[in-house]
C-alpha cells in the first residue's frame, strides 16, 4: 500500500504517517525503486497499533521506546511487558478520573434538564 492508501485506511494525514516513521514511532517503510514508500502488512500492524496508543494519550516516546525494544529481539520481552503494565496503569488513572468528571457533568446536566422543564436553577451550596 501506498502512503496516501494508509492515509486513508487509518483516517491519519500523510504528514502524520512521514513523522511517526521519521521519528520512529513506526519502523522504516520499505519503498518501491521509484522512492514511494510501500507499506506492508506489518507496517499498518504498526501504525494501527501508534494510531490506537496515541488516541489513548500514550506518550510518543514511550511508542519510541518500545518499537525499539521490540527490534531489540526477545530479550527485551520483560522489559516490554514491564513498560505496558506501566502505561495500561496511568491510563487505569485518567479512565477514573475521566469516569468522575462524566458523573460529575451528568449530575449537573440533571439539574439544568430539572431547570429547563422548571423554568428554575436551585444551586447547592457546593456548585457552580
Amino acid at each position: 500500500m501506498n502512503i496516501s492508501e494508509v492515509s486513508k485506511k487509518f483516517e491519519l494525514t500523510q504528514d502524520t504517517l512521514r513523522y511517526y516513521e521519521r521519528i520512529g514511532m513506526i519502523p522504516h517503510v520499505n519503498r518501491t525503486s521509484s522512492g514511494i514508500r510501500d507499506y506492508t502488512e506489518e507496517d499498518c500492524k504498526w501504525v494501527q497499533l501508534a494510531k490506537c496508543m496515541r488516541s489513548a494519550g500514550l506518550p510518543v516516546e514511550v511508542m519510541i521506546e518500545y518499537l525499539k525494544l521490540t527490534q531489540q529481539g526477545d530479550e527485551t520481552i520483560t522489559v516490554r511487558h514491564e513498560l505496558l503494565i506501566e502505561q495500561r496503569e496511568k491510563l487505569l488513572i485518567k479512565k477514573i478520573a475521566i469516569e468522575s468528571t462524566i458523573d460529575r457533568l451528568n449530575y449537573k446536566i440533571g439539574r439544568y434538564e430539572k431547570a429547563v422543564e422548571t423554568g428554575v436553577l436551585v444551586w447547592d451550596s457546593d456548585e457552580v
